[in-house]
């Protein structure tokens, strides 16, 4: 069951869940990061870029570039949908510079689709401010209750 608006819930109530349920996700543990659900249809995520993240020349991996972009632009999918969880059925990624040290964030944001198959696209910013990569990755509606999932607590 969705967070219920008359008991004070609401949007916020629902993105607070979300954002809980980020925390909870046990791959988290590998990547320093925080999310944030500010407004409906739009995710940020910040997160420190260490070089136990980078490949042999010197740089991130592309395993983080994909993982942080898939999830702002999943969470500010689900951010439309408070009952079931969504799943990404595809992500599409161009990498346009080199992550190396320091703080990054991803910034996700709702594009279309609101019934079976939302889509969302997201950006990575690097520290000095300059565009580091770009995806777009469509989610569908899962059979999933997000109130059955121990990490999403309004």
């Amino acid at each position: 069951m969705p967070p219920d608006p008359a008991a004070g819930g609401g949007a916020a109530a629902h993105f607070r869940a979300l954002e809980s349920l980020y925390r909870s996700a046990p791959v988290n543990r590998l990547f320093e990061s925080r999310i944030e659900i500010v407004e409906e249809g739009f995710a940020r995520i910040r997160f420190q870029v260490g070089e136990d993240l980078f490949h042999a020349a010197g740089a991130a991996h592309g395993t983080l570039y994909f993982k942080m972009l898939d999830d702002a632009a999943f969470y500010a999918c689900n951010s439309l949908v408070t009952d079931r969880f969504l799943l990404t059925t595809a992500f599409n990624l161009l990498f346009t510079r080199p992550l190396r040290g320091g703080e990054a964030v991803a910034e996700g944001r709702w594009a279309s689709g609101r019934r079976r198959v939302l889509v969302g696209e997201a950006r990575l910013v690097d520290s000095s401010g300059e565009e580091a990569a770009r995806g777009t990755g469509t989610f569908m509606r899962s059979h999933i209750p997000l109130t059955g999932l121990d990490g999403y607590r309004p």
